[in-house]
């Protein structure tokens, strides 16, 4: 009896093995499965990454010999030609992976290495990449050192370009105008980055509702989302963001068709800041029960000083 009862276990597991193997295998097959309509996911690598520095960077993207993508590099000469006023001889870094998704699937960034991009988030890639024209697409972001993040804006541009879809220049200029002036503020201001994405979130959601007119229009929406927010700003960075957002205005920069991905970052954003919220109030909570021990321990010396005098 004893013997098969063991021979029906393991006949059972061999099943459950078989079937999981089956189960693992068709998953593998529908993330492998190829949107023929876009073609194969779109890879852009900084120019300046040594070949192991390249290998970190494809594990980070989950590339390996069997992942079937299309390889770009961008270079010095791409940089000029995406970013306006750029070093041709600065050194890039950071890499991309595009893969372009169906309508309505929305445009989803994530930074895969955040502790290397050290002043552009993900949120503010996806304002950014909305301004120049970007739709419908999971992007993902790597370094394999420590950088600013702003050139990962050339790979993506350039991963377009090699697709075959040509984004507006004048788009991809205020774009890239709106990642220096959001990363700006936040140095320059000491405001949490996820609070200013959505600041400019607000901002945009608001001149695609109202179409304004005029730079006082502009201006009043500015104010009014600042207040909103409880955000303080100095004169100088409350003027970029107009500026910004005049230049918007006057190219016709059209975000009615983008509201429902400005809606879903919108969730996004307050989902991250409630997060960080919560982390500081730990934090907060952990630093109060040590100053509170440290100040008992004390109290206690302070009782038994007496003791021994």
């Amino acid at each position: 009896m004893k013997k098969k009862f063991i021979m029906f276990v393991t006949a059972a597991l061999m099943m459950t093995t078989v079937q999981t193997s089956a189960f693992a295998s068709d998953n593998s097959k529908d993330k492998d499965s190829i949107n023929e309509k876009f073609g194969v996911p779109i890879v852009v690598y900084g120019e300046t990454l040594t070949a192991d520095q390249k290998k970190e960077v494809q594990r980070e993207l989950g590339i390996d010999a069997d992942t079937d993508v299309e390889e770009f590099v961008a270079n010095g000469d791409d940089l000029v030609k995406y970013i306006e006023g750029e070093n041709r001889n600065a050194r890039m870094f950071s890499s991309a992976k595009i893969t372009r998704v169906e309508k309505g699937e929305g445009l989803n960034v994530e930074i895969v290495t955040p502790s290397n991009i050290t002043e552009v988030t993900d949120t503010m890639y996806a304002n950014a990449l909305l301004t120049a024209g970007v739709e419908n697409a999971v992007v993902e972001v790597a370094s394999p050192v420590k950088v600013s993040g702003h050139s990962a804006l050339v790979g993506i541009y350039k991963a377009y370009d090699e697709s075959g879809e040509e984004l507006d220049t004048v788009r991809m200029e205020v774009a890239n105008e709106e990642l220096n002036v959001a990363t700006e503020i936040a140095k320059d201001s000491g405001v949490d980055k996820e609070e200013i994405s959505q600041l400019l979130t607000e901002i945009k959601k608001e001149i695609a509702e109202q179409n304004p007119a005029t730079k006082e229009e502009v201006e009043q929406i500015v104010e009014e989302k600042l207040k909103t927010l409880k955000i303080e700003l100095s004169p100088e960075d409350r003027q970029l963001l107009i500026d910004l957002f005049e230049k918007m205005r006057s190219l016709d920069i059209n975000f009615d068709n983008v509201q429902q991905q400005l809606e879903d970052l919108t969730k996004d954003i307050q989902s991250k800041i409630k997060d960080i919220v919560q982390d500081e109030g730990l934090g907060q909570k952990i630093s109060d029960f040590f100053s509170g021990l440290i100040e008992a321990i004390g109290n206690f010396f302070k009782s038994i000083k007496g003791w021994f005098s």
